[in-house]
C-alpha cells in the first residue's frame, strides 16, 4: 500500500486574505535575496493563488492527488510524483497548458520566469504548490500564516479525521434512535 500524499488545507473562515503565504512561498523558492535585488531581475511567482469573495478568502493550492490529472495530461513528462509530492520539472515543461486545463482545483497556472528564451522572450512554465520540497521548516505558507488558517494534512491526520467523523456519525445515528 502506498502512502497518501500530503497537502495544505485552508480554513476560509480564518483566512484574512493578507497574502503573507504568497510572499513566504516566493521567498522559500527564490531565497531572501529577493529583498536585496532589483524586483525586475526575478519572477515573483508564488505557487498558490489567493481567492477572495465579499465574505471569505483562501489560497488555492495543489492537492497532490494520488493519480493526478495534471500528470496524465502532461505531454512532456514534466510532472511526476516524488516523495508523495506532485512536482513540475520546469526544465522539461513546454507550457502547453494541458495541466492547467486538467487540474480540477485550478491549482496550476502558466507563469513567466526570469529565464530568457533564444528569441528574447521570457520562458513560460507551469507553476503549482510543491509543498516547499527541500526547504527547511516547510511548507512555508503554514509557518507564516498569522491566523493559522493553513494546515498540513498528512496520512496520519487524514486517518484520524476520518475515524472522528465516523464516530460522530455513529453517535448521531445512535442518539436519534
Amino acid at each position: 500500500m502506498s502512502s497518501l500524499n500530503s497537502f495544505v488545507q485552508a480554513k476560509p473562515v480564518r483566512c484574512i486574505g493578507c497574502r503573507t503565504c504568497m510572499i513566504a512561498c516566493v521567498v522559500a523558492h527564490e531565497g531572501k535575496r529577493i529583498f536585496e535585488i532589483d524586483p525586475d531581475s526575478y519572477a515573483f511567482n508564488p505557487r498558490l493563488f489567493m481567492v477572495k469573495t465579499a465574505t471569505l478568502s483562501a489560497p488555492v493550492q495543489c492537492k497532490h492527488c494520488e493519480n493526478p490529472a495534471c500528470k496524465q495530461a502532461c505531454t512532456s513528462n514534466a510532472i511526476s510524483i516524488k516523495d508523495n509530492t506532485v512536482v513540475i520539472d520546469s526544465k522539461k515543461c513546454i507550457a502547453c497548458k494541458n495541466c492547467v486545463i486538467a487540474c480540477p482545483f485550478g491549482a496550476v497556472e502558466i507563469v513567466e520566469t526570469a529565464e530568457v528564451n533564444n528569441d528574447g522572450t521570457n520562458k513560460r512554465v507551469a507553476n503549482k504548490c510543491d509543498l516547499c520540497v527541500g526547504v527547511a521548516d516547510s511548507p512555508s505558507c503554514i509557518r507564516v500564516c498569522p491566523t493559522e488558517a493553513l494546515s498540513l494534512v498528512t496520512e496520519e491526520k487524514f486517518g484520524t479525521s476520518l475515524v472522528q467523523k465516523r464516530h460522530a456519525a455513529l453517535e448521531g445515528t445512535v442518539s436519534s434512535v
